[in-house]
């Protein structure tokens, strides 16, 4: 019985997603592509954008808010979107980011990712407040990766991706935990910096890495 509610909430979830994206095609938009990213808020890494235009919208997989999604479910959704949409990705690194900024950082991912694309699509649907600075109508949608289809899978192909990354890292730089927390900032992590200080890949314009970078 509980399963059987669970479902049925996944089956409503993914039909208000794709409701969300047909609203726009109904307006005379002919395609439309999902952006989204990961990677902002770490200490470490760098920013990931995906854009993503759904061919087919018959998914196998659970298509969500890519946090709301276990790992593997989002693994699974990751080769579906694949093989289902045009995706496309861009990454800015830890260096870009501190000469510029997240925002601009994240911006440049997010116009790179799109241009990447096989097509200009007719309209971009934009996770967030802000949108990249592309030649196409561009729609701001906040917390889009829990209201859109295409946002949802963006936000699953930049995930997955950045989180590979970042497993890759904690073999090249071990002591920082980087496969498990990706990044962030949790305790153990800032512990870590604190003992070894900061590795190449740590943003050092972020808190609280500045502070102890001025203090050495």
């Amino acid at each position: 019985m509980v399963k059987r509610e669970e479902s049925k909430k996944e089956s409503g979830k993914t039909l208000s997603l794709l409701q969300h994206d047909r609203s726009f095609l109904d307006q005379g938009f002919l395609s439309l592509a999902g952006v989204d990213e990961a990677g902002r808020g770490p200490l470490a890494g760098p920013v990931v954008a995906s854009a993503v235009i759904v061919r087919d919208f018959s998914f196998v997989s659970r298509i969500d808010d890519s946090k709301k999604l276990s790992a593997l479910q989002r693994e699974r959704a990751f080769e579906e979107i694949h093989a289902k949409c045009e995706v496309a990705l861009a990454v800015v690194d830890h260096e870009r980011i501190d000469e510029v900024n997240i925002l601009k950082a994240t911006l440049q991912a997010m116009r790179e990712a799109v241009m990447k694309l096989g097509i200009l699509p007719g309209c971009l649907l934009v996770d967030g407040p802000h949108v990249p600075e592309v030649f196409c109508t561009r729609f701001p949608v906040i917390d889009g990766d829990a209201k859109s289809f295409s946002i949802a899978c963006a936000s699953i192909i930049a995930k997955v991706t950045r989180d590979r990354m970042m497993q890759a890292y904690d073999l090249e730089y071990p002591g920082y935990g980087f496969g498990a927390h990706k990044g962030y900032g949790t305790k153990s992590h800032i512990a870590a910096i604190r003992e070894k200080g900061p590795c190449k890949i740590h943003r050092k314009t972020f808190e609280p890495i500045r502070t102890l970078m001025n203090v050495k």
